[in-house]
């Protein structure tokens, strides 16, 4: 008895312990994928702004990855805007 119940349990469940995926929400994979790469894109600024301080990057080298990676991050913010 006790091994059915907790079958029925655990086949309950499991859609509530499953995440949701993008086709879940009806949200678009090309946004979701640009949304992803928005979030990789501000973290590599931070992490550049972080390296320049602790002295791993030059000025120059951190203005050029800077301008790169912002350049980049415009593009992906203006086909989110679309």
């Amino acid at each position: 008895m006790i091994v059915i119940l907790a079958a029925v349990a655990a086949f309950v469940a499991l859609p509530l312990r499953r995440r949701p995926s993008a086709s879940d929400a009806g949200e678009d994979p090309r946004r979701a994928e640009l949304e992803a790469r928005k979030e990789a894109l501000y973290r590599q600024i931070r992490d550049a702004e972080l390296d320049r301080a602790q002295g791993k990057l030059s000025n120059g080298d951190w203005r050029r990855l800077d301008a790169e990676l912002r350049r980049e991050a415009i593009e992906v913010l203006r086909a989110l805007d679309r």
